[in-house]
Parts: C-alpha cells; structure tokens; sequence
C-alpha cells in the first residue's frame, strides 16, 4: 500500500482574504503541480483547502460558527436577509472556490472527486459525524478534495462550521496508511514567536509541541475557525498517532513538495 499525505491549503493562501470570493489562481497552479509531483513519488494525496474570501467573510457577519441567532442580532445585506440564506450562500461559494481548485488539478491531466461535508457530515470539531472511510473509498484512484464548510448540527443550534483543520484529524486517523500531514499556509514560514509583522528570520520555531508558546496571529475580522493556534492543536492530534505534521509556508511550492516526500524544509514541525 503506497504512503498518504494529507494535505491541507490555507483559505489564505489560495485566496485573497481582503476581497470577497477572490481565488489567487498562480498560488492554486502551483499547488496543483506539488500534487502531480507527488503521485509521480508514489504518493497518495488527500486534500483539504480553507475557506479564505470565499467564505470567511460572510460567516464572520451571520457569525455562523455559533449556529441560528436571533435575527435581531444582525443587520441584512443587499443579497442576505438572514442566517439561513447565508448559510447557503456560503456553501455554494466554497463549492465556487473547490471548482476553481478541481479545475487546476483536472487542466493538468489528474482525477479528483470532490466531498463537499454539508452533504456527508454533521456537527463541528474534529469529534463530528460523518463516515470518513466510506465517503474516501476511493482515495487511491483520485484525488479526494474536501474543505471547511458550513454542516448541520444536532439541537437548536442548526448549523455551524466545520474547519478543515478538524477534517484532517479525522482523515488522519481513519484513512490507511497516512505517513504526513501538511498545513500549506500563507504568509510566514510557520509557527512564529511574535505575530508575522513584528517577526524575525529567528522567530520560526522549527518544532513545536503542546505547551509552548507564540503570539499566535490571524486576522480576527475575518477567520472564524481558530487561526494558527488550532493547527498547532490539531497537528499534535495527528502526530499523536506517529504521522509527521508540518506547517510550511505554501507561497514557496518548493517547500511544499519536500515536505510532502519527507525532506528537510524550513517550517515548522509539530509534536505530541
């Protein structure tokens, strides 16, 4: 059986976060060629990409991740009424932004399969329900894509969001063979000790585990899943169970592939 990697693209790296439903398209080619060159190393790639411009935003507005709310709560958009619109209004952005990637991995001659979560899970947290093995049965023909979205969730709350960062823990522990998960990321080179525009070349931490700290940073008036501070949590879930975790910085495709074949590369590796 050939080894898995999972591999995770921020939402704000293969998106412009400042302007609503911008794919950055030479970020996403880029990527898609990491994939191709990894299934040319015998690899198996499961991948999971974030939400970014095209869903965050409107999220952070109808506060999603807290399920139904008052209406009174809010004030409506030109093309927004009320929660319940905008949940699938976002569902069918991330279906808009995984087309966008699907298409760069299919326009280089590769096969995928898309699981959009709101139509195989319910509930949020790496805990939620949804049966990874048979919705990914097929991970060794194609490449599987999945992706932070909008689920539906058990009592009065409704719904809420299921972060790609709690997807991958449970890719990672109920699909065979997962030899590395990898966190693709935007803008730093991996886990900081300061916030991104106060850092220095120094402040990479080059591993980390659970208990030391970093001023984590993530732009709070958008990102509604948790930010670095959760893939630091959830990477150390992972290596918990003997896989490799690496945050690296997926502006440098580069990094990305040699991370995924178990090089050495500048980043951040996380233990338990």
């Amino acid at each position: 059986m050939r080894d898995c990697v999972i591999i995770k693209w921020g939402g704000s790296l293969i998106t412009d976060k400042e302007i609503m439903c911008t794919a950055d398209l030479d970020i996403i080619n880029s990527l898609a060629n990491v994939t191709k060159q990894c299934l040319d190393e015998n690899l198996d790639i499961v991948i999971v990409h974030g939400a970014g411009s095209f869903g965050h935003l409107r999220a952070k507005h109808w506060r999603l991740n807290e399920g139904l709310i008052d209406s009174n709560n809010f004030y409506p958009q030109d093309d927004c009424k009320n929660q319940k619109q905008a949940v699938n209004i976002v569902r069918n952005e991330m279906l808009t932004l995984n087309g966008v990637v699907s298409k760069a991995l299919q326009d280089i001659g590769l096969n995928v399969s898309i699981q959009p979560p709101h139509k195989w899970a319910k509930n949020t947290g790496s805990d939620f329900d949804g049966d990874i093995q048979s919705t990914f049965s097929n991970y060794q023909d194609s490449i599987c894509i999945t992706f932070g979205d909008v689920v539906n969730c058990d009592g009065e709350k409704e719904f809420g969001i299921l972060s790609g960062d709690d997807l991958v823990v449970r890719l990672c522990k109920e699909i065979p063979n997962v030899k590395r998960l990898i966190f693709a990321v935007g803008g730093v080179d991996g886990i900081l000790k300061r916030p991104p525009s106060d850092d220095h070349p120094s402040d990479l931490i080059e591993e980390w585990s659970p208990g030391m700290n970093f001023e984590g940073s993530h732009n709070s008036e958008i990102d509604v899943t948790g930010g670095i501070g959760l893939k630091a949590a959830r990477g150390s879930e992972v290596a918990d169970l003997g896989i490799e975790v690496l945050i690296v910085n997926g502006s440098y495709p580069d990094r990305v592939f040699s991370a995924c074949i178990g090089e050495n590369v500048i980043g951040t590796k996380i233990i338990a």
